[in-house]
This record gives structure tokens, C-alpha cells and sequence, in this order.
């Protein structure tokens, strides 16, 4: 997969709308209602015809898997329930050792991390959830456009949006995975397209009520992630710099979601404290903005750039009362968990989505050692 431009992540962000200060991961906004996306319409009765149908209690699995994949099939359980592996892969990769930790702590079971006895035996409550369901492609999801980036920020700053590179990155985000795995799981398949079936992993948890969002753009955004609208509500969040995640916690204080992020670096840690929520972004756009940054000349110039999937900061953008840094979302998220960032909490742009409708202005924020 070819990705995007490597810009410096974090760039000047003010949010004008919310009236939220300008960050070291900066950028410049409109007012929510006004920002865009890649691919919005204006009218979405519910999640994508892509969405997830599960069987009810006992039936069948309507597409069960032609081999077994219990390694993806217990990543779908834990995406689906908010404890997010990151990217889906059939692997017991880090994102997912956390996300198997935190589950089972929840669940009061013996937090190993590892797919071990006790755990299987809960998960088999839902043995007919497979790790992957087939799919067809759409014609409305394929439609694009579609076009590499541009490196050079002025000349993103010219493009309507920060979309999608190809159809298949697209996939890859819809389906929490990478345009890879899919190839894998569809063997000898000729290229992606509207019309195309594809055997995909199972993600689901993606019910959209058009209710609950007034925004079109956003409600087409969140389809285009598998993001549905039902989410716990997030009393406070905690960032731990030492495990690399963030973790969600309701009224009653229980743990209700994690997920594995990217937390600063040697050069611009991780703003240890408690801060609030000043405001939530959604598809916002970035101010490019090279003097708050190190590792970048302060020759180069400032850009305003548009919302996309592909905006360094993604498709959300939570400001924080410490002044210029948020949580948001990436461009790169098979990089979440192994990269550095510029002081800022990334996360893949399906998991910042789903953290963005736990959250609001009441919602206590913790970065910890």
C-alpha cells in the first residue's frame, strides 16, 4: 500500500468554531457542522450495506469462515465490545495483547494477555460471530475519486479534501485492517471494485442511528470507518505513556474500553497531569504551520490543508486545556503504538472516531507515567 505524505504528525490547530486554543499538533477549523468529508452525502439511513449481520442466539453464522482464524476471530470479539486490537490482522501483536489484557480485567478473568483457556471458553459465547463475513463493494463506496497525495503540504492545501489514496485503503479502514490482510483473506481476487465480493474481517458494533448525528458528513464518515453510534459514555480517560494506551472508564468507574495510541516522544514527552476536554472536531481541518515544530525548517511555508481521512491529525481532533495538545486521529495506523509523535495522543482513525462519541466536555482526562 502506498501511504500518504510523512508530514511532520502534528501541525498548528485552532480550533475557531470551539474557540480552542492553537496546538503543537495545530490546526485551524470551522464550526462542526461545516466541516467536510472525503465522501459525504447527504442523507445516511443507518450504517453501510457493508455493515455488520449477525445471527441471533444460536443460529449459524450466515458467511462462517472456510478455515479457522481464531487469532482474528477473538480481535473481532474484542474490536466489537470497545477493546480495540488496532489494525486486524490474525495476529497476537501488541495492540492486541492490550486489548486481551483489558478485556479480560473487565470480565474478571485472569488478565494474561494471551488467548488461554478461561478466555476461550468466554469467548465461545459468541462462537457464532466469525472473524470474517463476505461482503460486496458498492458502487456509491467505490465511486472515489481516488489519487496519491501530494508530498509537499502547499500543494495538499490546493486538493478539496485529504481523501483516500485507492479504493483498497479504503477498505482497509473500513474494515480495521490494511489493504493487505484483505488480499490475503481473498486470494487470486482481481482488483477491488464496486460490485466486487470480498471476505473481509468481521468488525462490527457499527449501527448508525441517523438521530444521534446531525452532521451528514460525520454520519458518512463514521460509515465509512464501521464506527455505529452506540457507545458508552466516558466519565474520564486515562493515558498511560508507560503501556501505550488509553483507557475509558464509565460513572460506576468500571473499564469499558482501550485502546493502544501513540504518546509523544525523548523530544516532546507526553504532558504528564489532569486536563479537561475544551472541545471535539470532527473532520476538521490543519493548519501546517513548520515553526512548532523541531524537525522541521522554518523556511518552509504554512498551509491550511483540508479534512480527509488522510489529514495528519485524521478525522477527529479532542482538544485539550493544555495548551496545544489533543487526541486525534492518523493517516498511518499499522504505525500507532510503534512510531513517536510530536507530544499529541494518535490513535487509528476508526478507534478516534469511536473514542469521539464516548467523550465530551465533562469527560476527565488523565496522561500518566
Amino acid at each position: 500500500m502506498t501511504r500518504k505524505s510523512r508530514l511532520a504528525p502534528f501541525a498548528a490547530l485552532s480550533l475557531v468554531a470551539l474557540a480552542l486554543s492553537t496546538t503543537a499538533c495545530n490546526q485551524s477549523t470551522p464550526d462542526d457542522a461545516a466541516s467536510g468529508s472525503a465522501s459525504a452525502t447527504a442523507n445516511l439511513p443507518g450504517a453501510d450495506s457493508m455493515a455488520s449481520q449477525d445471527a441471533g442466539p444460536g443460529e449459524p453464522a450466515a458467511h462462517p469462515d472456510e478455515v479457522a482464524r481464531p487469532e482474528m476471530q477473538m480481535q473481532v470479539l474484542l474490536d466489537r465490545a470497545g477493546f480495540s486490537p488496532g489494525v486486524v490482522d490474525g495476529t497476537l501483536n501488541a495492540a492486541t495483547r492490550n486489548a486481551l489484557r483489558a478485556y479480560q480485567q473487565a470480565n474478571q478473568l485472569k488478565a494474561t494477555g494471551t488467548l488461554d483457556d478461561a478466555t476461550r471458553a468466554y469467548f465461545s459465547r459468541q462462537s457464532n460471530i466469525p472473524a470474517t463475513r463476505v461482503v460486496t463493494i458498492p458502487a456509491s463506496f467505490a465511486a472515489g475519486p481516488f489519487a496519491p497525495l501530494p508530498k509537499d503540504p502547499s500543494a495538499q492545501a490546493k486538493l478539496p479534501t485529504l481523501g483516500y489514496a485507492s479504493l483498497d485503503e479504503k477498505l482497509g479502514e473500513r474494515f480495521h485492517t490494511t489493504p493487505e490482510v484483505l488480499h490475503a483473506l481473498n486470494p487470486g481476487a482481481p482488483p477491488f471494485a464496486a460490485g466486487s465480493k470480498l471476505r473481509v474481517p468481521n468488525v462490527g458494533a457499527d449501527a448508525i442511528d441517523p438521530a444521534q448525528v446531525s452532521n451528514a458528513a460525520w454520519r458518512q464518515t463514521l460509515a465509512d470507518l464501521g464506527v455505529g453510534t452506540q457507545q458508552p459514555h466516558a466519565t474520564r480517560i486515562v493515558v498511560s505513556r508507560k503501556a501505550g494506551t488509553l483507557s475509558v472508564y464509565d460513572s460506576q468507574d468500571e473499564l469499558v474500553a482501550l485502546f493502544t495510541v501513540t504518546t509523544g516522544s525523548q523530544h516532546d514527552p507526553l504532558p504528564l497531569g489532569k486536563w479537561k476536554i475544551n472541545g471535539i472536531d470532527r473532520n476538521p481541518k490543519y493548519h501546517y504551520n513548520p515553526a512548532l515544530f523541531w524537525d522541521v525548517s522554518d523556511a518552509k511555508p504554512e498551509a491550511m490543508l483540508p479534512p480527509g481521512p488522510n489529514s495528519p491529525v485524521g478525522v477527529v481532533w479532542i482538544d485539550l486545556s493544555k495548551p496545544h495538545y489533543g487526541i486525534h486521529g492518523t493517516p498511518e495506523p499499522a504505525a500507532i503504538g510503534k512510531s513517536e509523535s510530536h507530544g499529541c495522543v494518535r490513535l487509528t482513525n476508526w478507534d478516534a472516531a469511536r473514542l469521539s462519541e464516548m467523550v465530551d466536555q465533562q469527560t476527565q482526562v488523565e496522561f500518566v507515567a
